[in-house]
């Protein structure tokens, strides 16, 4: 049988990188490839070609056997190839209809937009596939779940047969999740063929009908989940074996580092978005908050890190008020911060690596004498790190704009971790990392922690949150619901709290299974 996709040779060449050598891949009819690949391995590169953002070098592709060429995303779509974005493209004050229907337009009587029509096809799509979605739902009001299925929907309303999920399940509750394999399953039942892109080895061994492997550019091996596992899926990623074990011994946590007492933060538009907050971070634990993105994580970090004013409450670190003080003075008193947001918040784009390594020591000896930087001792500084965080780049002066992201994120990770301090905010750590990379990442918070460190880890990933922290602390829609020992609840009672479930209806609810590994 001819494939409904295939691609033949595909080559594709950056100033001093090699990114897709020589890449075939062919996709079946009804089948869920899934696509694997350290940080930088290429498979977004080769995904932004197949879907018309970059032209290949060298190599073709067919659809069903006719080669054809993918100039635009436009074309792809002409082509009968969708891509549902790790960040979802949808406008909140639009309902559900209109986004669907946005620049494919159902018309009536010459110019005006059939929504009555557009509704029923939505209908029938979502009784089709079981997508449960509401056609005159406003966007803002809808779960992020059901957010991806109007993705989805907006996809298979305009014919796609071949659809790109990229780490869809980035920012959905375990329960979503689930929801969504469920979708994908129903989908290749039904004759569409996925391409699975994810960092997370268990839901390719859940989902996936085969497993293609790309490190370095290059394709080095293919499988299936009846013949794989964890260990070994990551030992081809990385090319060497990966402890997917977090190592972590209980430890009695000590002094107080870090307190949030009632606080309060308001949006720029004046919408409370941290309600009344408090908790507690002592000297070697690890505190994690768990929740969806978007139910005030993001404004609570920025408030405690002094890039976003508080409206009420107090925050304190190592006894000191810092609740009006500035990212420099709370740097100084010993804290360190990974932000979600790398690109505005973690680096200085135009800088090279080596600048953006002493961001926040730049003005201190041996980096600095007076007002003239050692750039020696900089650059010297700068090849240690690289090597000790595995930085993937040209050299150290290289501007970190040029790095892919998670070697941006690692550059960040590199800056914070390296330097003495008393209390760190990490805010998705692993962002964007290969399974080799996080393995390391998460010795290195450990090791902070185990060394004496306070630790507030914010993350989307339950897994992540559920491996690393010795007390997870739950919010939902900007307040803090649930603050409870990691020994004493489940993933799956921790994945109903996100969604809003009260802790005492999840906790009686939630299922007494064994937390799988984060990797």
């Amino acid at each position: 049988m001819t494939p409904i996709l295939q691609l033949k040779g595909i080559t594709k060449r950056f100033p001093g990188v090699l990114a897709n050598d020589h890449i075939d891949l062919d996709l079946r009819k009804g089948e869920i490839l899934a696509l694997l690949g350290e940080n930088g391995a290429g498979k977004t590169t080769l995904m932004n070609i197949l879907y018309g953002l970059y032209q290949p070098d060298e190599g073709e592709i067919f659809i069903e056997g006719e080669k054809v060429t993918i100039d635009s995303p436009t074309d792809a779509i002409k082509t009968g190839i969708g891509m549902v974005h790790q960040h979802f493209m949808l406008i909140p004050v639009f309902t559900v209809t209109e986004n669907v229907m946005l620049g494919e337009e159902t018309i009536k009587y010459g110019d005006f937009l059939d929504r009555k029509k557009a509704a029923k096809r939505i209908m029938d799509i979502s009784e089709k596939y079981n997508l449960q979605v509401a056609p005159n739902d406003y966007i803002r009001d809808l779960p992020v779940g059901v957010q991806q299925r109007v993705e989805i929907i907006k996809l298979l309303y305009r014919d796609a047969e071949i659809l790109i999920f990229d780490e869809p399940t980035a920012v959905l509750t375990p329960q979503e999740a689930d929801e969504l394999f469920s979708i994908m399953r129903s989908l290749s039942d039904q004759g569409n063929s996925i391409i699975f892109i994810t960092h997370k080895l268990r839901e390719v061994l859940d989902i996936a009908d085969r497993i293609m492997v790309i490190r370095r550019g290059a394709v080095v091996g293919e499988t299936t989940p009846d013949q794989a596992d964890k260990n070994s899926l990551a030992a081809m990623m990385v090319g060497r074996d990966v402890n997917l074990e977090v190592e972590k011994t209980d430890k009695e946590p000590g002094d107080l580092v870090f307190s949030v007492k009632n606080l309060v933060v308001a949006d720029k538009f004046q919408n409370i978005v941290v309600d009344n907050a408090s908790l507690d971070v002592h000297a070697g634990e690890i505190v994690g908050i768990a929740g969806v993105q978007g139910n005030g994580q993001t404004e609570l970090v920025e408030a405690i890190t002094g890039l976003r004013k508080s409206a009420e409450g107090e925050i304190t670190l190592l006894n000191q008020d810092i609740t009006k003080a500035s990212p420099r003075q709370i740097t100084e008193l010993g804290s360190a911060h990974v932000p979600e947001d790398r690109q505005a918040d973690g680096l200085v784009l135009p800088f090279p690596v080596a600048e953006n390594l002493v961001l926040c020591t730049y003005y201190k000896e041996p980096f600095s004498k007076g007002v003239i930087l050692q750039y020696k001792t900089i650059l010297d500084h700068a090849e240690k790190l690289i090597e000790d965080f595995d930085i993937r780049t040209p050299s150290a002066m290289t501007p970190v704009s040029s790095l892919s992201g998670g070697n941006q994120q690692k550059v960040i990770i590199a800056r914070e971790l390296s330097r003495p301090i008393d209390f760190l905010v990490a805010s998705q750590p692993t962002r964007g990392l290969d399974v080799g990379s996080i393995e390391y990442i998460h010795k290195r918070i450990v090791q902070k922690r185990d060394e004496g460190c306070a630790v507030l880890l914010v993350s989307p990933e339950l897994d992540e949150i559920m491996e690393l922290s010795d007390r997870i602390v739950v919010m939902y829609r900007g307040q803090i619901i649930a603050d409870l020992p990691n020994k004493d609840v489940t993933k799956e009672q921790v994945g109903l709290m996100m969604a809003g479930v009260l802790p005492e209806e999840a906790l009686a609810e939630g299922d007494q299974h064994a937390v799988e590994p984060a990797l």
